[in-house]
């Protein structure tokens, strides 16, 4: 697939001091600022825009020969809306930098300048024209109801509304250098996303994985930053972690809430600075690859117990991305069908064997705990076990009967505070179990849309059973 070629948005310095502009030019690129043009002569400023280049933020001296600071602000301010202008005055200019900001300079930096206060605002100016060129593209998308780059998507089977909002936003947001979040329960494609977003990223280098469910603070370390020779017993030579191997590509962090305090800022810091330790050395690494992140858990909750860092929280849903549930894309149920039976049966060397339309509707009135994986498992236990053209439902009633079955032997399923309460809050008193049970079969009989095999399996009773209570309920109503 051809990836997005993200254009760069390089930052332009204009000074007419030659050490200025390489010290400039040398603290963001070690920032991680790489794209940096310089310029000492302020008459080449307008004809180097006019002839295209892409700049997103430019610093600019305001005391300069030829052509002033001032003169070019106000002529890129007219002209060139998309640049952010960053001002460079002297401290006792304090009325000029008044006149610069009410031109629509982005902000000022007074002489003479610290490394740290020009990184730090180059880098607002930057993220500030990445959000807005993705508010922008999101606009275009979602009016036009359009996907770039379809096919990066197509591993993920559906045709359902959300799913193609969530493709349209992730696509407008996968050039941006920001971590993005990606939540959703167990089973529901995370890491099919995530490599959706790698593809169309433009990012050149690998798309590495790695899940921290379960994973210590020094298993961690170990597999995300590396480690050194002699780090620790067994370190017998230098190793290098995952994000190393993911320079220039993407890294995606699975499972991110379940890990510790200590990972936890190590993490932060790799974010907000993109440097890194490896285990068992002092010498500093930077990092250039795109982070995902994914999780199954409710971080907000995680924060409200103390158990995960709010600074971080903060830190990585900027961008963020829910995938609903299967039992909320059920329209999807018949595609995925389809395309887990194609898997499996070329898997098996036999011929996609068919499935009746009863047999989505089983589905349909199921909830899925663990979404499309738990589908897909279901289909291939059925096809493997299916010796006819068409597709045998035993399987799916098995493993649909032994979930609830599950349920049902979980005392916090019928002994939950309030229980009384919301059973009363049905029939405005206690029912009887003939009550009960005729309401249990007429609810079955709704979500089944009449089909009695179907109520039977969801009430856990064969269908003759089924068919005798239903028979006895006719004829005592007689």
């Amino acid at each position: 697939m051809k990836r997005r070629l993200n254009p760069p948005h390089p930052v332009l310095i204009v000074d007419d001091e030659e050490h200025i502009l390489t010290t400039c030019q040398l603290n963001l690129q070690i920032a991680g600022i790489t794209e940096v043009i310089t310029l000492s002569d302020s008459r080449e400023v307008l004809p180097l825009l006019a002839g295209g280049e892409p700049v997103a933020v430019m610093v600019l001296d305001l005391s300069m020969p030829h052509v002033s600071g001032m003169e070019l602000l106000q002529k890129i301010v007219r002209d060139y809306t998309h640049i952010s202008v960053i001002v460079v005055t002297a401290n006792d200019e304090v009325d000029t930098v008044v006149q610069c900001m009410k031109l629509g300079a982005f902000d000022y930096l007074a002489k003479p300048v610290s490394s740290g206060r020009l990184v730090a605002t180059v880098r607002k100016a930057l993220e500030m024209r990445t959000l807005s060129g993705e508010l922008s593209s999101l606009k275009h998308h979602l009016l036009n109801d359009s996907l770039e780059y379809p096919q990066a998507f197509a591993p993920i089977v559906t045709r359902n509304r959300k799913m193609r909002a969530m493709f349209q936003y992730a696509e407008v947001v996968a050039g941006s250098r920001q971590p993005i979040l990606i939540t959703g329960e167990t089973g529901v494609g995370k890491e099919l996303v995530a490599q959706a977003i790698h593809d169309v990223s433009g990012c050149k280098g690998n798309f590495v994985a790695l899940n921290a469910a379960g994973l210590d603070d020094a298993m961690f370390s170990d597999a995300l930053f590396g480690h050194k020779k002699g780090a620790f017993t067994g370190a017998e030579s230098n190793r290098e972690g995952l994000i190393a191997r993911a320079s220039g590509g993407t890294l995606f962090l699975d499972e991110i809430g379940d890990l510790n305090q200590s990972s936890q800022l190590k993490l932060l810091r790799l974010l907000q600075e993109r440097e890194y330790y490896p285990v068992g050395s002092d010498m500093i690494r930077k990092s250039d690859a795109h982070i995902v992140l994914a999780t199954n858990r409710d971080l907000q909750q995680r924060v409200a117990e103390g158990k995960f860092r709010n600074d971080l929280y903060y830190r990585i849903c900027g961008h963020q991305i829910q995938i609903p549930p299967l039992r909320e894309r059920r329209e999807d149920l018949p595609l995925l069908l389809t395309h887990f039976v194609g898997i499996m049966s070329e898997r098996l060397g036999i011929t996609p064997p068919t499935f009746p339309k009863e047999l989505v509707d089983l589905l349909a009135s199921y909830h899925f705990p663990g979404n499309v994986r738990e589908l897909q498992g279901m289909v291939n236990d059925a096809v493997a076990c299916t010796k006819s053209r068409v597709l045998s439902q035993e399987p799916f009633r098995r493993a649909i009967a032994l979930d609830k079955s599950l349920l049902v032997s979980q005392p916090a399923a019928v002994k939950g505070a309030g229980s009384r309460e919301r059973v009363e809050a049905v029939w405005g008193h206690f029912p009887t179990l003939q009550e009960a049970e005729e309401f249990l079969i007429d609810t079955a009989l709704e979500v089944a849309n009449g089909n009695q095999g179907i109520a039977a399996t969801m009430l856990g009773l064969k269908r003759q059973t089924l068919n005798m209570r239903l028979k006895v309920r006719r004829e005592s109503s007689d």
